[in-house]
């Protein structure tokens, strides 16, 4: 995962920052914020792509929204220097049209959505996002609300299984859920470094692999924050909220995220669904938006040398139509929910 702020000593969210924002140059041009207009900055993080946004056109007007009040916060100074030209505002992305609403904008000319943890999150170890350094097992984006301690320590065997094996793509979630299981009724989980150590002692790393925990975590860091389904109702509130020719831009970091997204994209912008030999090809439903990208953008070899965080990276966006707002997909819907075990239907895992 990546940060979003600006470059190496400039001055993000009003003060120095070590966090750079991925594909920045790519955002700008499939945003187009240089023709002037009301964007949306659903995930405002260190203000990388915001500050970008006010400096692509004098008469630009940011909704910058963040549910971490670190965030808003930390972007005081900048919502100083553009007083007149930006609104940091704290929220859920998935709420980004009823937020643009309360603020008066009926409509607005883009969104762009950076989805994931920022690299604020992962470097701070009191916020519990990362193994690297030991800190309270946390994750809470909000601040507020259950802890990853909570649901480790909470949760049924059945249902940790799930949430390693479907949000952390975690192969060996089950053997996982059994040893928290039983190290839990020994000791609770308070820290980061005892689940990240009780998983490496299952999972063996592989040379110049990920740390053995990396999936557990990711697993846990999605439920804790319901980023999918969060995810899902921002790029609905998105294609309620844009004006024709308004410009939706994500940016992803893993297969869960990108998955969604392509999908979304690709029943939005009218793709057939495809027949089988025993019925025929449905028809098209009506596009919501145009393609911009034909697949994912990915960043250079040159962007990855110089922040790795940017090597998983994906970008797709789609021009909003005149069509008016369908109906949820419930086929993404479902991408983002953990599916129903026996135990949660009341029989046996």
């Amino acid at each position: 995962m990546m940060g979003r702020g600006d470059g190496p000593g400039a001055g993000a969210a009003g003060g120095p920052s070590r966090h750079v924002p991925v594909l920045l140059a790519e955002v700008g041009t499939t945003l187009d914020a240089t023709r002037g207009g009301v964007f949306i900055d659903g995930t405002f993080g260190a203000g990388g792509y915001t500050r970008a946004i006010l400096d692509a056109h004098p008469q630009n007007r940011v909704i910058a929204i963040d549910r971490d009040p670190d965030a808003i916060a930390g972007g005081e100074a900048l919502s100083v220097k553009f007083k007149k030209r930006l609104m940091l505002l704290p929220g859920r992305f998935g709420d980004l049209d009823e937020i643009a609403r309360a603020q008066g904008f009926e409509s607005v000319d883009g969104v762009v959505l950076d989805i994931g943890v920022s690299s604020m999150q992962l470097d701070q170890a009191e916020r519990g996002f990362s193994f690297r350094n030991e800190g309270p097992l946390d994750m809470r984006m909000e601040q507020s609300g259950p802890s990853a301690a909570d649901l480790v320590n909470e949760a049924s065997e059945a249902e940790l299984a799930d949430i390693f094996y479907h949000y952390g793509e975690e192969r060996r979630a089950r053997a996982v859920a059994r040893a928290v299981i039983e190290a839990r009724r020994r000791q609770p989980f308070e820290t980061t470094r005892q689940l990240a150590d009780l998983v490496a002692s299952l999972i063996r790393q592989e040379p110049g692999g990920i740390h053995p925990a990396t999936r557990v975590f990711q697993g846990l860091r999605i439920a804790v924050n319901d980023e999918l389904g969060e995810l899902v109702r921002a790029l609905h509130a998105a294609e309620r909220i844009l004006k024709p020719g308004g410009r939706l831009v994500v940016v992803t970091f893993h297969s869960l995220e990108d998955r969604i997204v392509k999908q979304f994209f690709s029943v939005r912008t009218g793709r057939a669904p495809t027949g089988s030999r025993h019925l025929p090809t449905a028809a098209a439903p009506e596009a919501t938006f145009d393609a911009i990208t034909r697949g994912p953008i990915a960043p250079s070899e040159q962007e990855m040398a110089r922040n790795p965080r940017a090597r998983s990276a994906k970008l797709r966006a789609g021009s909003r139509t005149d069509t008016p707002p369908q109906e949820p997909l419930s086929a993404i819907t479902m991408l983002a929910e953990l599916p129903q075990t026996a135990e949660k239907k009341g029989g046996r895992r």
